[in-house]
């Protein structure tokens, strides 16, 4: 058995009770103790360049393993560096733990190094945060997180942890140094008295073999008689449409139940988020183009945790006659901008779940009949659906033959969707190629395909590979890159090599930040701040050892992509660096 000597064995302890196999960190002085107790337990340490970084990753284990991620920084810059992919697991509904490393307790608002007040700057971007004053606590206070990071709606939490309450009580006994105060005069006894209070109170009662408790959150039920309400609206709807987001994928348990059950209503189906890949690469009644035309013409639209956010034009999509039905974890979700359109049935519970008993329901009710009835309207539905779908697939082939002196990115996309392999996850970090690529190449199968969410943030790719290959290590990781978003997370090729993560990232690279410039110079005359340069990543990746591969035509695409492929095969970090043409194929595309 492994003796646990400090605090930061004991944190290490309760993770790995929690079944966390993997922390991802940037070091410092403040948090070493909990790294190199994970280290003594069998936890892997994953050291990156950047805490964005740790934070992106501990949030790609969340989404993928069903496990919150954790990520350990230290204190001051080393927290608000984790900023941006806190909010964004926040905004994502993805569960994980933050540690932060702090001052010593007995140092706290004296101008100690890197000490400021942590809480505050994170308090609206967590579920909770607290400060372990003890270790005698570490324990409860460990399984408290986990327990709030998964119940209700899922999000970040924060735990900041003083240097004092990580190391052995003999180091920080000397470093508080009462033995070398000296004196009889009043002011050395309180001092003395005051310090050996607080040693007393950090290390009182500390119990270094604790039961750990590992708490299980419930999943709130969707109440039944709603359930039965959206039922009777689904099995007499003409033109039903189901919208799925990524809290449909969250709850692992009923994953497959779930994908099933939503197969066999024959419902057409659109996906967004992490639900991408749900229903895998052929599914028949999963559509990918025209969505906003398919709402318009629906009657009764199912959606399961998504809001009625920009993503659906904040529900002004919906004609007044059409009935939405809305399922989600979220009450907020539910109520989002009910004064501009609204939901019809707004449904409080876990999307997983209630399809699964929503399916049940639809065998059941007397209205069955009428869902039967209608099944040559929806045949004609569905048809409508598809030939939209046909003729949307054949302007896409169109453009992807059209030449130019660089490569066409539609055609690119098409070549990675003939040659990426089925075991595949898909990480988009960018925005005008990534968009395109989600059009034309189609995820293999449930958890296929990680993007930062609602958030919209760039620089999100590096970790969330970094986690999604330790959560999968024998699957094969895409990372999709803008040229814009590939320098938030260049430094991080380093640490794939350094750890051995083979990824293959593809940068679609036409010199610019391309959303915005498209739309910028349309309305508002000028480039500015928009351009960049075709410079050679691939070089910069092979400087941090790594393989590199630059694409410059059409013609070199395949070739190129199959010997990329090949070295990703062989266990290399690789990169390829497309020079793409300008396009305009999502013009128009800026949200609001």
């Amino acid at each position: 058995m492994v003796e646990l000597a400090h605090g930061g064995d004991l944190i290490a302890f309760a993770l790995k009770k929690h079944g966390v196999r993997f922390v991802f960190t940037l070091t410092g002085g403040h948090i070493s103790p909990i790294l190199t107790g994970a280290e003594k337990l069998g936890i892997e340490v994953v050291d990156v360049r950047h805490e964005a970084t740790a934070v992106f990753a501990a949030d790609a284990v969340s989404r993928l393993s069903g496990t919150p991620g954790v990520a350990i920084v230290t204190a001051g810059p080393g927290v608000t560096n984790t900023i941006t992919p806190l909010k964004n697991a926040q905004m994502a509904q993805s569960p994980l733990l933050l540690f932060g490393g702090a001052t010593a307790l007995v140092l706290k608002k004296r101008g100690s190094l890197q000490d400021i007040d942590q809480h505050s700057i994170v308090k609206s971007m967590v579920k909770w945060s607290t400060t372990i004053k003890n270790v005698k606590e570490i324990p409860q206070k460990i399984s408290e997180a986990f327990f709030k990071a998964q119940s209700g709606v899922p999000g970040p939490v924060f735990i900041e942890v003083p240097i004092d309450v990580l190391y052995p009580e003999h180091l920080v006994r000397d470093m508080y140094g009462i033995d070398k105060i000296k004196g009889t005069g009043l002011s050395k006894r309180i001092t003395r008295w005051y310090l050996s209070r607080t040693l007393n109170r950090i290390f009182s009662g500390a119990n270094y073999n604790p039961e750990i408790i590992v708490k299980k959150p419930e999943l709130k039920e969707a109440p039944t008689s709603k359930l039965i309400q959206a039922a009777s609206l689904l099995s007499t709807a003409k033109k039903p449409l189901i919208i799925a987001g990524s809290q449909l994928v969250q709850n692992h348990e009923l994953l497959w139940k779930a994908r099933d059950v939503i197969n066999s209503l024959s419902i057409p189906i659109y996906l967004s988020g992490m639900a991408r890949g749900l229903m895998g690469k052929e599914c028949e009644f999963q559509f990918r183009h025209r969505r906003r035309e398919a709402i318009k013409k629906a009657d009764v639209v199912l959606l399961l945790g998504v809001p009625l956010d920009f993503r659906l034009d904040y529900g002004r999509l919906f004609k007044s006659g059409t009935k939405v039905i809305s399922i989600n974890r979220s009450k907020k979700d539910l109520m989002m901008n009910k004064d501009l359109r609204g939901v019809d049935l707004p449904i409080l519970g876990d999307p997983s779940d209630a399809i699964i008993r929503l399916s049940d329901l639809l065998g059941r009710i007397t209205e069955v009949e009428s869902y039967l009835s209608n099944n040559d309207v929806r045949d004609n539905w569905i048809k409508e659906l598809e030939e939209s779908e046909r003729k949307r697939d054949n302007e896409i082939n169109r453009m992807s033959e059209q030449k130019s002196d660089k490569v066409n990115p539609l055609y690119l996309c098409k070549l990675m969707d003939k040659h990426i392999p089925e075991d595949s996850i898909f990480i988009g970090d960018g925005g005008d190629f990534i968009a395109t690529f989600s059009y034309i190449v189609k995820p293999r199968g449930p958890l296929s395909w990680l993007d930062p969410g609602v958030f919209g943030t760039l620089g999100s790719g590096g970790g969330f590979a970094l986690g999604a290959k330790k959560v999968f290590p024998d699957k094969d990781i895409f990372l999709i890159y803008g040229d814009g978003s590939f320098g938030y997370s260049m430094a991080e090729w380093d640490t794939f090599v350094r750890h051995g993560i083979s990824i293959l990232g593809l940068i679609g690279n036409d010199a610019q930040w391309a959303q915005i410039a498209r739309e910028q110079e349309d309305l508002l005359g000028s480039p500015v701040a928009t351009s960049l340069s075709p410079t050679g990543y691939e070089k910069a990746v092979e400087g941090l050892g790594a393989k590199g591969y630059r694409i410059e035509s059409d013609e070199e695409v395949e070739k190129k992509l199959e010997l990329a492929i090949k070295s990703l095969k062989n266990g290399d970090p690789v990169l390829v660096n497309a020079i793409i043409s300008k396009s305009d194929f999502r013009k128009g595309s800026l949200s609001m």
